[in-house]
């Protein structure tokens, strides 16, 4: 990666995060990447804190004749989406993120690259060691665990902060200044599972759906996008009738706030109609092929060799089907206010079968409250006709645009002078910490900005090094002018 480090503007931001490549940070196992922050932080002379959650808040003093300027607080989280790509054999515990430079862009070999929310650690850290720019007093806060319910930000104590704004780095499109988000909760169904042995002189064998793009639940979820839970469902309650086959286990998708990219089933059918179950998959995957069309073009239904083992009993197995058929997904209604914004939605996000019980995960995310109160209430409803226990977990609340604050007029006239024309002010349907920080301190003016990212919790992850160059001028240029 020693190209990265070529452009003198830009060498510290790429050295930083080259360096947190290395860490293990899947969300709450990030504690090694989080002392690394701290770490970073007292290197450079600079005031550290850290509180039981492992967030860090590293304070820095203005540069001379800076002091009497408000306060600035950066904010990035550490902890990343592990997805890898199936026999990549990468362990998210272990092994470090393989960057690949691809002309303009950085991928990582299969998995996840953790752009989302590295860069904006590494801009955040590269602000701290730069020596050149007059900014005023700074705070840097790098939160954790927010892509599994944003719990970081949510248990930060009031009055830690004394910073008048905050810029929040985690946005993924350059040009794009975000001003409000979506609030969330998730939605977690449970129902134990009875096993018993599979009728006598069946072959175990693999249902498998994968191909498909996959990606972020709020960004994408109106991209047309399958999920390949529902892929699967659909494919199962459709053979059901005409094979009869047993259903030993059901697995997709490894994280709620990612669209499902993978599923597959462990069934039981004779051998004797392989070949006519083998037709009647293709026939399924022409169908998903044609309905999915270019929005996902690589879809793939596959039958392949299974493991012997015992099946689920025939109700548990037909109620757990059911359920993800009938289970909302996708998007509910659309913002009357800002053209082309997801208002609600809900992604199915993760099935499983191991430990004797099933559970399906579901995020469920919207601007409205009583929305989103009234999606998670239909998902219990489905849930309870299939006999599934419901529970929430992990709600949190939007934020409310103000676009006629002054830090968002400051960051778009600082755009502006930089690259001769405005930014795009929006809200966007995903959840950012800004809405959790804003509670517990209601008089901090936010923003989020970020430069150019696409395919974000998923191993197509991949950045714009460009884009982080114009994201690294914008960020120094407001911290001058603030």
């Amino acid at each position: 990666m020693e190209t990265l480090l070529a452009d003198p503007d830009t060498r510290a931001l790429w050295r930083y995060f080259t360096e947190l490549s290395r860490i293990p940070r899947g969300s709450k196992a990030e504690a090694a990447a989080s002392a690394w922050v701290a770490e970073q932080g007292r290197a450079l002379g600079c005031q550290v804190e850290q509180d039981a959650m492992g967030n860090v808040l590293i304070r820095k003093a203005a540069a001379p004749g800076r002091e009497t300027r408000p306060a600035v607080a950066l904010q990035a989280h550490v902890d990343m989406v592990c997805e890898q790509n199936e026999g990549t054999g990468h362990d998210f515990t272990r092994d470090p993120i393989k960057l690949v430079r691809d002309g303009d862009l950085l991928r990582a070999s299969g998995t996840t690259l953790g752009a989302d929310n590295g860069i904006g650690v590494s801009a955040a850290l590269a602000v701290l060691a730069c020596g050149s720019l007059r900014h005023g007093p700074l705070e840097v806060l790098i939160t954790v665990d927010e892509e599994t319910g944003l719990t970081g930000a949510g248990n930060i104590r009031p009055g830690w902060l004394r910073a008048k704004y905050l810029l929040n780095l985690d946005s993924e499109e350059e040009g794009m200044l975000t001003i409000g988000c979506a609030g969330g909760v998730d939605s977690v169904a449970t129902r134990r599972v009875t096993w018993v042995e599979p009728a006598p002189g069946g072959r175990p064998y693999r249902l498998k759906v994968s191909g498909l793009k996959g990606g972020h639940s709020g960004i994408d979820i109106n991209a047309g996008r399958g999920n390949a839970i529902r892929v699967l469902a659909q494919a199962l309650a459709g053979l059901a009738p005409d094979f009869g086959f047993e259903l030993a286990s059901l697995k997709g998708g490894n994280k709620r706030n990612a669209i499902p990219r993978e599923a597959s089933a462990q069934l039981v059918l004779d051998p004797a109609l392989e070949p006519a179950f083998r037709a009647a998959v293709a026939r399924e995957e022409a169908h998903w092929r044609s309905a999915l069309g270019a929005f996902d073009p690589h879809l793939s239904i596959a039958l392949e060799p299974g493991r012997p083992g015992p099946v689920m009993a025939q109700g548990d197995a037909q109620a757990l089907v059911r359920l993800l058929l009938t289970a909302p997904h996708g998007v509910e209604a659309m913002s009357p206010a800002i053209p082309g914004l997801v208002q609600t939605s809900v992604n199915l996000g993760v099935v499983d079968t191991s430990d004797g019980t099933a559970t399906v995960s579901l995020l469920t995310r919207s601007s409205i409250d009583a929305s989103k109160r009234a999606l998670t209430g239909r998902i219990a409803a489905a849930c309870a006709a299939s006999g599934f226990e419901h529970v929430l977990h992990g709600g949190y609340p939007g934020w409310k645009p103000e676009p006629e604050a002054a830090l968002v007029q400051l960051v778009d006239q600082a755009h502006r002078a930089l690259f001769a024309r405005p930014m795009t002010i929006l809200a966007i349907h995903a959840g950012l910490e800004c809405g959790l920080i804003g509670e517990k301190y209601p008089a901090m003016e936010m923003v989020s900005f970020g430069p150019s990212m696409w395919d974000v919790h998923t191993p197509d992850e991949h950045v714009s090094i460009a884009s982080v160059a114009q994201f690294w001028k914008l960020l120094g240029a407001v911290l001058e002018q603030i």
